[in-house]
């Protein structure tokens, strides 16, 4: 059974379009972070490298992508000694305790 060229060089281009997909460095979706009830700020699509700082505290994070997160309460995602990051799954939300105090940024989790 003979394949059109058109149809052939569709299909490349669909799989070729997966395959790129799969290797973005970026999650897709988006974690919010709010104080009390009050969104403070979003970020859409964020890159997976590197340190997220929140401009403002933050009380509770949403969690929509399809990737884990640390949340820290640093500014620049390092765990003071003798404290640990809070890990927040994917599809997830996760409010502060409030003797602990509120997170001031996150990284995505390797996995």
């Amino acid at each position: 059974m003979r394949v059109s060229r058109p149809l052939a060089a569709l299909a490349c281009v669909a799989l070729s379009g997966v395959g790129l997909a799969a290797c973005q460095d970026q999650a897709a979706g988006t974690v919010t972070g709010h104080n009390g009830v009050r969104p403070v700020q979003s970020f859409t699509n964020p890159s997976i490298g590197g340190c997220h700082r929140f401009r403002a505290d933050v009380t509770r994070v949403d969690n929509f992508t399809q990737n884990s997160i640390l949340l820290y309460k640093t500014p620049d995602c390092t765990a003071p000694k003798g404290k640990e990051s809070i890990y927040l799954n994917m599809q997830g939300s996760d409010v502060v305790v409030r003797s602990t105090g509120p997170w001031r940024s996150f990284s995505f989790a390797p996995e």
